[in-house]
């Protein structure tokens, strides 16, 4: 798989020849992280926090609540790693500061162990000395404390040379059960794919900067199709994870989607599908995942009423049920205030609503038997999706943000705040 890389150095997103030479300034970082996310993590290196030359923190923490990411740069202890990973950051990149004892202090599926190496030698110092310890060492030091490797082969770093596939192998064997991310020199598909087949994955900036590799490319390196046309199936679903459909895809669909954020797909007799361009049933295309054989696709989407199916349902299997539906449909009554409605009267009062919401709280606090658990439950969440829909708040955002809290590592103390009689 591809993870895409952004380097910042004051604000900026830019590409560096040998993490020296400036040889790309791509400007603001954050239309190209909606950019490359589509396609799943993405490396954030702040270049300035790891030459000790300030850093750029704020514009990260905002990343970091934008899509998924791994943050590198200036990371050298343990306050600093665990504050990252409380901001939201799928993984920290750890690198000259790294030890097994400071490793061993964070969760191990969220850290990677950042190796920059030239000619199998391990170098620091911004690439300019070697510490003397090969690269194969350095991996056995940490296997089996981190949750993955990313290994930078300096030498090919930003040249647009092609990458080291046969020493890719051999840190994929040594790393044993961690995952293996390659840097330095990743420039076509067909490494990306290479790469893929013996378990690692590539870290791509200058290719996807300069226009040699597409975004489309690097993510349909990996694919494979027993079809005799070669098309991807491909199964759509909703933010939520709903499955809405199945359809096809193939590279010139793939690109489409992915340059014009919406749900582009092969149809087998009409040929390219732009889907609701006709019925305005659009979709926002989020993300693009490969399955685990390399021969499906996932496209999560953002999907237009009335819905996926040719039936005007919201999927092929009929109408979905639960939180989402019902926050759609009150996203609809609020727009349209129709008369005599009671959502949209809370939706025009907010002190009504207000007291509805510490009302229905209440009583689901003071609720006992199992039914009327529920019944209080299910009256607060349609009060409280009421107010988050008014806001304009949608579900996913919520759900977002419970999934960047469990990923804490430090817990603040439950207890009750004192409350003004």
């Amino acid at each position: 798989m591809i993870v895409p890389s952004i380097d910042i150095v004051a604000g900026q997103a830019v590409q560096l020849v040998g993490g020296e030479t400036l040889a790309v300034e791509a400007g603001d970082p954050r239309p190209l992280l909606e950019r490359f996310s589509i396609a799943g993590e993405v490396a954030v290196i702040d270049i300035d926090a790891a030459r000790g030359e300030g850093d750029n923190s704020e514009l990260i923490a905002e990343l970091c609540r934008r899509a998924p990411i791994r943050v590198g740069g200036g990371i050298r202890d343990l306050e600093t790693a665990r504050r990252w990973l409380d901001l939201g950051a799928e993984k920290v990149i750890i690198g000259t500061a790294a030890t097994p004892e400071l490793v061993s202090a964070l969760p191990r599926e969220r850290v990677v162990v950042a190796l920059d190496s030239r000619d199998g030698q391990v170098v620091t110092h911004g690439w300019r000395r070697s510490n003397g310890r090969d690269l194969w060492t350095a991996i056995r030091e940490f296997a089996g404390l981190v949750g993955g490797f990313l290994i930078t082969f300096v030498e090919r770093e930003g040249r647009m040379e092609g990458t080291d596939l046969d020493r890719a192998a051999r840190v994929v064997e040594a790393a044993g059960d961690a995952r293996v991310t390659i840097a330095g020199g990743v420039t076509t598909a067909k490494e990306i794919a290479v790469l893929d087949r013996i378990g690692a994955d590539a870290q791509v900036g200058m290719a996807l900067y300069t226009g040699e590799l597409s975004l489309a490319e690097a993510i349909a390196a990996p694919l494979v199709s027993d079809r005799p046309d070669g098309l991807w199936p491909t199964v759509v679903t909703d933010e939520y994870g709903t499955a809405l459909g199945l359809a096809w895809s193939d590279l010139e669909s793939l690109s489409a989607a992915i340059e014009r954020r919406r749900g582009v797909y092969r149809s087998r007799s009409r040929g390219l599908w732009v889907k609701g361009e006709e019925s305005g049933a659009i979709q926002e295309l989020i993300r693009i995942d490969l399955d685990c054989d390399r021969d499906a696709l996932r496209f999560q989407v953002r999907q237009a009423e009335p819905g996926f199916c040719h039936r005007a349902t919201r999927s092929c299997w009929g109408e979905d049920r639960g939180l989402p539906r019902l926050s759609r449909r009150l996203k609809g009554i609020i727009a349209a205030s129709p008369e005599g409605s009671n959502t949209a009267r809370l939706a025009a009062d907010r002190a009504l609503l207000a007291a509805k919401l510490r009302e229905e709280a209440a009583e689901l606090a003071a609720a006992d038997s199992r039914d009327e658990v529920v019944a209080e439950a299910a009256d607060l969440l349609y009060f409280l999706l009421v107010k988050t829909t008014t806001a304009g708040v949608d579900l996913d955002e919520i759900e977002s943000l419970l999934d960047r809290r469990e990923r804490r590592v430090i817990r603040r103390p439950m207890e009750a705040k004192e409350t003004e009689r």
